[in-house]
């Protein structure tokens, strides 16, 4: 407990020092134009995240990923309700509200799901397993294969079943249709939650989307308003300073959303894709002309069924 409390304190003064650092730079630079404001903003952040990384392992604490996130977003949504929401229209403030009520929710239950771990057990943690390419056939690979065995057996009679499981070194478990083990959310995603946590990000770029409008309106009425002395520099480069820090999350995140829909359309993991060469079935062996096999291999999925048939296993995968 005293682990988790100090981890999430060392999230709270990241989130701080990275929104501070932002903020000094909107306030510094109030004359630049946006286009050089968001590149610096990138580079900073990277830094910045780089610089953590370093100084935690040097004291020996982790940070809480999680806590990072949902304290980036608390953090949004003080600056908001204190600073913008005075220039935004009254349906544009409950659409908001309403909007980081739905996220913190959504964080909350994506870090308590199920993704499709392997349910067995203790005799079976190294048990082999499978995971079926078609009806007739069954291979299982996991995240690391040089610590776990790469191939196993089918145990159907104990009722044990495992659909494409992967071994995450995270959880210490084999997780049905695993993608990816987000650090973000604390979780592994796989066959039973990777259609919502594409869901989830798309209500995080909604979300820091309405945030960057309410914040640039309120920038673009900042001459007006301060000639009435209602609003600070201060208020205005914050609000400068997180609409830059939520454009560049929105920038990453659309990206990141186009990259699962082509894994969904093509019926592919992650995993899969970065790891293809330790999975036997997705590597064909190229053939010469004289017909020796050569040491060069080629990707092959074995799982694509047509754009279609792929959509809807990946909209209706319930585990």
């Amino acid at each position: 407990m005293q682990s988790l409390m100090i981890s999430c304190l060392a999230s709270l003064i990241s989130v701080f020092f990275i929104q501070f650092t932002l903020f000094v730079l909107a306030l510094f630079l109030p004359t630049s134009s946006f286009f050089t404001l968001l590149p610096l903003t990138a580079l900073l952040i990277v830094i910045l995240v780089g610089l953590g990384r370093c100084c935690k392992r040097l004291v020996g604490v982790k940070a809480c990923a999680p806590a990072f996130v949902f304290l980036s977003i608390l953090f949004l949504w003080v600056v908001y309700i204190s600073v913008i929401r005075r220039v935004t229209s009254y349906l544009m403030d409950i659409v908001f509200n309403i909007e980081i009520v739905m996220l913190i929710v959504g964080l909350y239950r994506i870090m308590l799901s199920d993704p499709g771990f392997v349910r067995c057990d203790s005799s079976y943690h190294e048990m082999p397993v499978r995971s079926p390419l078609n009806e007739d056939e069954a291979h299982i690979e996991e995240l690391e294969p040089s610590t776990h065995p790469t191939q196993q057996e089918s145990h159907a009679e104990e009722g044990l079943i495992v659909r494409r499981g992967r071994y995450c070194k995270y959880c210490d478990a084999y997780v049905n249709g695993f993608d990816h083990h987000c650090p973000a959310f604390g979780n592994c995603i796989g066959e039973k939650n990777h259609f919502f946590f594409v869901l989830l990000l798309i209500g995080f770029v909604i979300s820091e989307a309405s945030y960057v409008a309410c914040a640039s309106q309120f920038a673009a009425r900042f001459q007006t308003i301060d000639e009435v002395k209602r609003v600070t520099s201060a208020s205005r480069s914050l609000a400068i300073s997180t609409m830059l820090f939520s454009l560049f999350q929105v920038l990453w995140q659309v990206v990141f959303i186009m990259w699962h829909v082509y894994c969904a359309c093509f019926n592919i993991k992650t995993d899969e894709w970065i790891n293809w060469k330790t999975y036997p079935e997705f590597q064909v062996q190229i053939i010469s002309d004289a017909g020796l096999p050569q040491t060069d291999l080629q990707f092959k999925n074995p799982y694509d069924k047509g754009i279609l048939r792929n959509l809807k296993e990946f909209l209706t995968a319930k585990g």
